[in-house]
């Protein structure tokens, strides 16, 4: 019998050596998570911060854009006996195409002409018509100048009889 006791103890040891070597393994993981936490939260802080300025940066040199008016299309309708009464403003993110609306502004009336006098009454009427007007305009006037220049359109008078 003592030998058997000779036999438990050294299963004791070794169960105690692979708790410690455990205890210290899931000691040194823990501060190795700790630590990457903290680089992590460290380089969030230090670069998104820098990001933040850049895009305050982009938001100022994008307050620089200009609206231009033109003059206001009396057009009309796809059904006989309507007509639309409509003055618009464009957006122009860079200021120095204004000379190229300058320059192909017959062209770009043109657009609009062609466009808007397709529409019928019913489709222009309703919100949803209007919004989609707004972007089928865009996208002939942006087709017109032979780039994107235009950012938005503004439309300060509708009236549809």
């Amino acid at each position: 019998m003592a030998e058997e006791k000779e036999d438990v103890q050294p299963d004791d040891e070794k169960e105690t050596r692979a708790q410690k070597s455990n205890k210290s393994l899931f000691l040194v993981i823990g501060i190795l998570v700790i630590a990457l936490a903290g680089g992590v939260a460290a380089y969030v802080l230090l670069f998104s911060g820098k990001g933040h300025q850049e895009a305050k940066k982009e938001e100022k040199k994008e307050v620089k854009s200009v609206l231009i008016a033109l003059d206001a299309f009396v057009l009309n309708l796809a059904e006989q006996g309507r007509f639309l009464k409509v003055t618009m403003q464009f957006e122009i993110a860079d200021p120095s195409n204004q000379q190229l609306m300058a320059e192909k502004t017959p062209q770009l009336r043109d657009a609009i002409i062609t466009l808007v006098s397709s529409k019928s009454a019913e489709s222009l009427s309703s919100p949803e018509g209007k919004f989609q007007l707004k972007d089928e305009l865009l996208l002939r006037a942006n087709q017109s100048m032979g780039k994107d220049i235009f950012k938005n359109l503004y439309f300060t008078e509708f009236v549809m009889q």
